[in-house]
C-alpha cells in the first residue's frame, strides 16, 4: 500500500509540471492566434505570419509567446522547411543561427520573476520594467529570409543544470540592437540539459547587485550542482556608493557571493572584466581596470575557484585586430545607421553582437580549460577557439532584432 501511495504521488508530481505542445498550420494554431492577456499564448503581432497545412511563417521576425511559472523549460522546435535563419529567446538570447541549422532545435530555457520566494523583489530599474526578461512569460524571437516553424514543445524540468550569472552590462541580456553582451550569446554553445540564466544588470556592481536583492533571487533557487559565474568591475572601481578597494573590500564581497554559493552546493566562478577598448601609441592594450583582475587571479587562489582570464583574452582579441578594427566589435555606429537614431554611437566598452559573440567563445574556452562539468553540454559544432585568431568579421551575419535604442547601458 505505501508503495502504491508513493507511486501515486510521484506520478501526481510529474503531472503537474507544465507541459504545452503545439501544432502550426491552416487547422491548427495559425496567425489567428495571437498573445494577449486573455489568451496567454499566441504570436505577437501576426500581421505578417502567413499559415499554410504544416507551418507558420514569415519574411520579417516574429514572435510566439506563453506565460509560464518560474523555472526551466527543456524546449523542442521543429522549424520550417527554410532553416537560413536565427533563434532567440528571451530578451535577445541566442539560440541557434546561421545558415543549414538543424530542422528540430531542442534547447533549455530559464523563465524568471522579480519576486523572491524567500521574501522581498528584486528592485527593478527603468530599463527593465516591461522587457521580456521579466515578463512572467516565455517569448521566442524568430528571424530570418523566412523563418517558420512547424512544432513547439515545451516541458518544465529540474534536471536541468542552471548557469547563473552576476555582473554588469558587459554580460546583461541587452534588450535592444546593437548593444550585445557575453551572457546572452552563451545559450547558443549548450545543448538541451543546461540553462542560462542570466541575472547580470547593467550598471551593477558587487554592492548595488546586493542591494538590488539580485543576489538574494539567485540564492533563492540555486541548488546543488549549479554554477555562480561572478563578473564585476567596472562600476566597482568608480566613485560612489558601489565603490570598493581592489585587495580589500573588492576581495571580501567576492569571498562573499563564493561562500553563498558554496553554502548551497552551487560552482562558483570567477570572471575577470574584459579590457575596454583603450589602445596606447603602440597599438597595444592599456589597463583602465587598474589592480582589480589581479585582485580577482589572488582570490580564485586563496578560494581554489576556478577563474577565467577574460582580461587577458580580451586583450588577445583587440590587439588581433588591432586600434581600427576592433572598432567593428563595440557599438560604433554613424547616426542614422537604426530607426530612430540621431547622433553618432561610439563606445569603447560595450559590444555589438559580433563583439559579444567572440567574448562568449572566450568563456566557453575559459570552461574547457578549468575542466569545468559544463563541456560535456556543449553542442558538437562548437570548436576550440583562440582570442588571439578571431572569427573573420567580414563574414560575420546576425539577423538584428526588431527593436534598437541609441540610449547607453551605464
Amino acid at each position: 500500500m505505501r508503495a502504491f501511495l508513493l507511486t501515486l504521488l510521484l506520478s501526481s508530481l510529474a503531472s503537474s509540471a507544465e507541459r504545452h505542445h503545439f501544432q502550426f498550420g491552416s487547422g491548427h494554431l495559425d496567425q489567428s492566434s495571437t498573445y494577449t492577456a486573455n489568451s496567454r499564448q499566441g504570436f505577437e503581432d501576426a500581421s505578417a505570419i502567413t499559415c499554410d497545412a504544416h507551418e507558420c511563417g514569415s519574411d520579417k521576425p516574429f514572435f510566439f509567446s506563453i506565460d509560464l511559472p518560474e523555472g526551466n523549460y527543456d524546449v523542442t522546435v521543429k522549424l520550417g522547411a527554410v532553416t537560413d535563419m536565427t533563434l532567440r529567446a528571451e530578451a535577445r538570447r541566442l539560440i541557434a543561427s546561421h545558415q543549414n541549422i538543424p530542422t528540430t532545435l531542442k534547447f533549455t530555457v530559464n523563465v524568471r520573476y522579480p519576486e523572491i520566494s524567500t521574501g522581498g523583489t528584486v528592485r527593478l530599474n527603468d530599463r527593465e520594467v516591461g522587457t521580456r526578461t521579466w515578463d512572467k512569460r516565455l517569448s521566442l524571437e524568430f528571424n530570418g529570409k523566412h523563418a517558420a516553424i512547424q512544432i513547439l514543445d515545451i516541458q518544465q524540468t529540474d534536471k536541468a543544470i542552471t548557469v547563473y550569472l552576476a555582473g554588469d552590462s558587459t554580460v546583461v541580456d541587452q534588450t535592444a540592437e546593437p548593444w550585445a553582451a557575453w551572457g546572452q550569446m552563451l545559450p547558443r554553445f549548450f545543448k538541451q540539459g543546461v540553462s542560462i540564466a542570466n541575472h547580470a544588470e547593467s550598471g551593477r556592481a558587487l554592492k548595488s547587485f546586493l542591494g538590488d536583492k539580485r543576489l538574494d533571487k539567485i540564492l533563492s533557487t540555486i541548488v546543488k550542482g549549479d554554477y555562480l559565474f561572478i563578473q564585476f568591475t567596472h562600476n566597482d572601481q568608480k566613485p560612489g556608493s558601489s565603490y570598493v578597494e581592489p585587495f580589500t573590500t573588492y576581495k571580501e564581497h567576492l569571498k562573499l557571493y563564493i561562500g553563498e554559493a558554496r553554502k548551497r552546493g552551487a560552482i562558483p566562478v570567477l570572471v575577470t572584466s574584459m579590457h575596454r577598448r583603450t589602445f596606447d601609441s603602440s597599438g597595444k592594450i592599456t589597463n583602465s581596470l587598474k589592480e582589480y583582475p589581479e585582485a580577482m587571479r589572488q582570490t580564485a587562489v586563496e578560494e581554489k575557484v576556478a577563474l577565467i582570464d577574460l582580461t587577458a583574452m580580451s586583450q588577445l582579441f583587440y590587439e588581433s585586430m588591432g586600434p581600427e578594427s576592433s572598432i567593428k566589435a563595440f557599438v560604433h555606429y554613424p547616426a542614422g545607421t537604426f530607426p530612430g537614431q540621431q547622433r553618432e554611437l561610439k563606445d569603447d566598452t560595450h559590444f555589438n553582437s559580433y563583439g559579444a559573440y567572440q567574448l562568449a567563445q572566450c568563456i566557453v574556452e575559459g570552461m574547457r580549460s578549468n575542466h569545468l562539468g559544463l563541456v560535456k553540454y556543449l553542442r558538437s559544432d562548437i570548436a576550440h577557439y583562440d582570442a588571439a585568431h578571431p572569427d573573420d568579421v567580414s563574414k560575420w551575419n546576425l539577423p538584428l532584432s526588431p527593436h534598437s535604442s541609441a540610449r547607453t547601458p551605464f
